[in-house]
């Protein structure tokens, strides 16, 4: 579909300059556009490759001179990620309405809403409720019990346990996994993992007489709130005997783990393959970096950053930026690296004297 330089502005909340009246049909990265697309040269760094393109209008960056570059028409963007993010959705296909698959399974006692698409082999279980609007894709399970709000996006592959609570608008990304039961076990006697925590691993440990674990099952469930994405491969434990809870808005990325009992604030980001252990809690608008891990049973207050690879061992005040492992304050890690790597040349000018 096409669309005309002026609506396209306007979509993004930005400038048209030349001929608005121009249409194109997608984008493309400024050395590759064609007279057809939208060439995306949203920084300085992209004027070489734009002017090696074929483009006849693009995205450019503030101040930027759009004549000089050959271009018919041009947009004006001066945040670049956020112009980014209202184009590629005003320009993403629709996810195909075909209806209920003849080879879905669905329960004669679940309720489904108006306007829902389920793909082929997928299994909706007793009393679970889908919201109108709703798209599922092929091979999604869907538990007895399970609530879906309206306008939510299931992908191929998706599991959703027994008594889960998906807010409206949620998307999940193929093969998720909602509401599995919890990493929780226990032994008679305390553990050697128990002991070395109480004594910071003072003591050698010793192989005790019963090593058996014992399963704690998971009663609770998962509740998660509007607007919330999962990323795919991401898993989501169910609560031991409350609910674990993901806020609205909140932005889940690829391969994550959260654990049962977590609750997640509004609006957080938790990137790719990072880690909260069981019972913790992260406040409102936490940013948790890629591969960053929080311990269990913590507090991480409103408006925190964990930087990508830091591990949480202590309860973390709101609005602090945390790196490293241990996690310290941000400046302090950096001046801790720093001085880390001086030492060679510092044991190097003491040898000499």
């Amino acid at each position: 579909m096409a669309h005309s330089i002026k609506d396209i502005a306007a979509a993004l909340g930005a400038e048209a300059l030349g001929a608005v009246d121009l249409r194109v049909v997608g984008a493309s990265e400024p050395g590759n556009a064609g007279p057809d697309d939208l060439a995306l040269a949203m920084s300085p760094a992209y004027g070489d490759a734009l002017r090696n393109g074929n483009a006849r209008a693009a995205v450019l960056w503030a101040g930027a001179d759009w004549q000089e570059f050959g271009l018919e028409a041009a947009i004006i963007a001066p945040r670049a990620r956020l112009a980014m993010a209202r184009l590629t959705q005003m320009l993403d296909q629709p996810l195909p309405r075909d209806g209920i698959s003849p080879h879905a399974l669905i329960d004669p006692t679940a309720r489904i809403g108006a306007d829902v698409s389920i793909g082929p082999f997928s299994v909706i279980g007793p009393d679970a409720e889908i919201g109108a609007g709703g798209w599922i894709g092929d091979q999604v399970s869907i538990g007895a019990g399970v609530t879906v709000g309206e306008e939510a996006c299931i992908h191929a592959g998706t599991r959703v346990q027994r008594g889960v609570k998906i807010g409206a608008r949620v998307i999940l990304q193929p093969n998720v996994a909602i509401g599995g039961d919890g990493f929780s076990f226990v032994s008679v006697e305390p553990a050697n993992v128990e002991i070395a925590r109480s004594t910071l691993g003072k003591d050698s440990m010793t192989p005790p007489e019963d090593p058996t674990w014992h399963r704690i099952h998971s009663l609770g469930s998962v509740v998660i709130g509007d607007d919330v994405e999962v990323g795919a491969n991401a898993t989501i434990d169910a609560g031991t005997i409350r609910a674990t809870q993901i806020g609205d808005g909140t932005k889940i990325d690829n391969l994550v783990q959260v654990g049962h009992n977590v609750i997640v604030g509004t609006h957080c980001l938790l990137c790719a393959q990072a880690g909260v252990a069981g019972s913790t809690v992260i406040g409102d608008r936490v940013v948790v970096g890629g591969k960053a891990g929080v311990a269990d049973n913590l507090t991480v207050g409103d408006d925190v950053v964990l930087g990508g690879g830091t591990v949480v061992l202590s309860n973390v005040p709101a609005g602090r930026v945390m790196m490293g492992y241990p996690a310290t304050r941000m400046q302090t890690h950096i001046d801790s690296y720093k001085a880390l790597r001086r030492l060679p040349r510092i044991l190097r000018d003491l040898t000499k004297r």
